[in-house]
């Protein structure tokens, strides 16, 4: 069963947007945080932005505070993530994904879909 499915990536020049969205499927939507992650070549996976179940609370990583904003519409099962003023470093692959709160930070969520989805190529050019 596809459980996660990014769409939105493409190659944009510095200072570009784009959006992302993730659609979700096989879980009640509404009831857990939802996350974005990314990995870079070469690089660990890591947290990006993250949503409560009700959109009342968001999280961002510093490197991208400011500038993206994670939104969600329940109705739709889908979860977004605006990126404005792009960097060459935040080429990446895009992933979405249940969410948790650790003592050392955001983490996704292994108990809820428990693997990743195909994620979706962000790419920003110089």
């Amino acid at each position: 069963q596809v459980q996660l499915e990014e769409s939105g990536g493409g190659l944009v020049q510095a200072g570009g947007s784009l959006r992302l969205t993730c659609v979700v499927s096989g879980r009640t939507f509404n009831s857990f945080m939802m996350g974005w992650f990314r990995q870079a070549p070469g690089k660990e996976r890591e947290f990006v932005a993250a949503i409560t179940w009700n959109g009342g609370s968001t999280y961002y990583s510093d490197s991208v505070k400011g500038r993206f904003t994670i939104s969600r519409d329940n109705a739709k099962n889908t979860v977004y993530l605006q990126m404005n003023s792009l960097k060459p470093e935040d080429t990446a692959v895009y992933y979405c994904n249940a969410a948790q709160a650790t003592i050392t930070g955001i983490r996704m969520d292994p108990g809820l879909f428990g693997s990743w989805g195909q994620g979706t190529q962000v790419t920003v050019s110089s």
